[in-house]
């Protein structure tokens, strides 16, 4: 028989259809749609099943929790119910400031994949990469776990210390970490050579865009800037107005990014103003990789459908879809999948991605040693340049990788075409 518990939320839950039910005919006449209550039925008695048999004792919120975090998560990767307490570490998180080892991650099936470690990160510094899966977090399995589980595992103290067993090429590594205050400016730069200016954004917070316009505004009093090299590698994504106000900053009108839901109020469009435009016709490549998700892809599909620079790299993730953070009225949240991002061109990201306009994969350049060579000026009796100019022989001739070739090659190939680029630039 129905403790007082169970038989309080049936009449709970029947109250609030009949709700429902009237709210519903008021608003959408055509929607006859009512809460299921035999399904609610056999939530009830699943609740009270595991209230009075589960092994160990467990508080109603506890399993209510439980019930709503199956519910979302059982949707799609990135939905998921927040507890109070959760919201709170999620804002923080989005703030670009909190203790961790700094790595982001997405579940994919089963499995808990790094999309990306950050910058300065201890994850960074310790050696994680993209791709790598996450099969343990301490002493603690996370196949059992929620995504907002996890994350609860790997945030913690400052200073205290964290344990991961990372599965990478069939093989387990084990990495002993140090949570740090994460303090994350999205944004760094360096000039590459003269006039060839280098921005990196490491992911989209909600300040990265002013953050770009003035790192921008910075490099322009140094030295007037040719060419611009965008990296987006491992930047796992963020928030979607900044990544906008990136992508304003190259381009001054047009089409920048929509988005397309069930619900009217799930689709809106975003597009380039003049008020932000810093860099309308400096020649530009945008570095991505698989590292680079959602907000990054954004970037890199708008300034490609608007042919305003040139993508180089490989493949990026694929993440294309829009969560929105719902408040619920004891200060939870639901971050629901509302809609699907699209590029201005109507190509979707969605488990596609950005395919770049040059596959560049990051490699290690090395030069071929001992290779013979003969020179025409080598060869007996051969004539002179006619300009008077000493000839030039093997031993004259000294080539030396850059160090940017050997240290990143992707980089290395980009700043070449920035080099190049010029030279094409024939008006007869």
């Amino acid at each position: 028989m129905m403790n007082s518990l169970s038989r309080g939320l049936v009449l709970i839950l029947m109250t609030f259809s009949v709700q429902q039910s009237i709210a519903a005919q008021k608003t959408v006449a055509n929607d006859k749609s009512t809460l299921p209550l035999t399904e609610i039925q056999a939530f009830v008695e699943t609740f009270e099943t595991i209230r009075e048999g589960y092994v160990d004792k467990l508080t109603d919120q506890q399993i209510l929790n439980k019930a709503l975090k199956g519910m979302v998560s059982a949707l799609d990767p990135h939905s998921e119910y927040m507890t109070k307490d959760e919201v709170a570490d999620f804002d923080e998180l989005t703030s670009g400031n909190y203790a961790g080892v700094g790595v982001e991650v997405e579940m994919k099936g089963d499995k808990l994949v790094v999309v990306s470690p950050i910058d300065g990160s201890p994850a960074k510094q310790a050696g994680i990469l993209s791709g790598d899966v996450i099969v343990k977090v301490g002493n603690t399995f996370i196949t059992s776990l929620g995504f907002q589980d996890v994350m609860n595992l790997m945030r913690g103290e400052v200073g205290t210390k964290i344990s991961l067993d990372i599965e990478r090429d069939g093989k387990i590594k084990h990495y002993n970490l140090e949570r740090r205050l994460v303090e994350d400016n999205s944004v760094s730069t360096k000039w590459l050579s003269k006039g060839i200016a280098y921005l990196r954004i490491s992911q989209f917070q909600g300040d990265t865009d002013t953050e770009f316009y003035k790192a921008i505004d910075k490099l322009k009093k140094e030295q007037a800037i040719k060419g611009v090299v965008l990296d987006l590698r491992n930047n796992p994504g963020g928030v979607l107005q900044a990544a906008v106000g990136v992508v304003d900053a190259f381009i001054d009108k047009g089409m920048i990014v929509y988005t397309e839901g069930r619900h009217k109020s799930s689709s809106s469009q975003f597009r380039a103003t003049t008020k932000n435009t810093r860099l309308p016709t400096v020649p530009l490549v945008i570095l991505v990789n698989d590292g680079s998700a959602s907000a990054s892809e954004i970037v890199a599909g708008a300034l490609q459908d608007h042919k305003r620079g040139v993508i180089m790299g490989t493949e990026t993730f694929g993440k294309g879809s829009v969560q929105t953070v719902v408040p619920l009225s004891d200060g939870a949240a639901v971050k629901l999948t509302t809609a699907l991002y699209y590029t201005p061109n109507g190509r979707s990201i969605q488990a596609q991605g950005i395919t770049p306009d040059l596959v560049v994969p990051q490699a290690k350049l090395t030069l071929d040693k001992d290779h013979f060579v003969v020179k025409e000026s080598e060869l007996k009796g051969h004539l002179g340049n006619g300009t008077g100019g000493a000839d030039r022989t093997n031993t004259d001739v000294k080539f030396e990788l850059a160090d940017l070739a050997k240290t990143d090659f992707q980089l290395f190939q980009a700043v070449t075409i920035l080099k190049t680029l010029p030279k094409f630039d024939y008006h007869p």
